[in-house]
């Protein structure tokens, strides 16, 4: 049962998303409630709940913040990430979006293919980094990498 059983975003004091960053969020949190690997690892002789996990993502004080609860809320974990990694990545994945979004309205399917290829390697990117940032704290697959890097860009288009 090592998995994310329920995820909560702290969104609260960010501006509204864009339609299309609203969608992009629910798309991320279904695919992700549906599919994924979250384990936390032992540390330092310390017992680790067994999942599933309650995860909440949020911003604060400039930091990327996972708290980490078993099913019956009792704390398992909560580790800060500095977010300069993920400022590029979250900036060129805004960029390319913003062009995907566009070109889904204007463009030939081909040059919408040649576009979404572009993001999906941005996106790629923003996963891999994540799985980096969260070596030691929190074993995650590449699926569940690229959705919780979504719900990150999310946090991070208000932060």
């Amino acid at each position: 049962m090592s998995r994310i059983s329920h995820i909560e975003l702290d969104d609260a004091n960010l501006p509204a998303p864009t339609p299309e960053i609203e969608q992009e969020r629910k798309v991320a949190m279904f695919d992700l409630m549906e599919e994924n690997s979250f384990a936390l690892p032992g540390r330092e002789g310390r017992d680790v709940p067994d999942g599933p996990y309650r995860v909440g993502l949020s911003i604060r004080e400039k930091r990327l913040v996972f708290t980490v609860r078993a099913e019956d809320e009792a704390p398992a974990a909560e580790f800060h990430l500095s977010l300069s990694p993920f400022r590029q990545v979250v900036k060129d994945y805004y960029a390319i979006c913003e062009s995907y979004f566009d070109a889904v309205k204007n463009m030939p399917p081909s040059q919408i293919e040649t576009i979404d290829m572009a993001r999906r390697g941005i996106h790629n990117e923003g996963a891999r980094i994540l799985e980096e940032r969260l070596e030691g704290k929190a074993d995650i697959d590449s699926d569940t990498a690229r959705r919780l890097f979504t719900l990150i860009c999310v946090l991070h288009f208000g932060g």
